[in-house]
């Protein structure tokens, strides 16, 4: 099954439109009414979309390993640093990872980008 992504608020607009033009799944957090979660809501609720979580907040990364360590399943988080990637790289690793990866094989993951 290809990768659904879920946008948190804090991702450029810029990017989810990129992805749309590519004919990627993508939904917003607050298209989604999420905006306003805490991280571990919206962790939580990425996992009841079956959506894997795209974030540029390195608090996600906290929370992520956390719940590697303590056995909590998500659906996986993406990562990448504001200022180490830009829009158009950002958009190409998504691509590839929405386009060509499992969701299995993000389930319980953390993945950096650029790759």
């Amino acid at each position: 099954m290809p990768v659904s992504l879920y946008m948190d608020q804090n991702v450029s607009r810029s990017i989810t439109v990129g992805l749309r033009l590519r004919g990627v799944d993508v939904i917003t957090a607050y298209e989604d009414n999420a905006n306003f979660m805490s991280d571990p809501d919206l962790l939580n609720r990425a996992y009841e979309l079956n959506r894997v979580l795209f974030t540029q907040d390195d608090d996600f990364l906290v929370e992520a390993a956390r719940r590697q360590k303590e056995g909590i399943p998500f659906r996986g988080v993406i990562y990448a640093h504001q200022l180490r990637i830009s829009v158009r790289e950002c958009v190409d690793n998504l691509e590839i990872i929405a386009k060509v990866g499992e969701m299995e094989d993000m389930t319980d993951k953390l993945q950096f980008l650029p790759f």
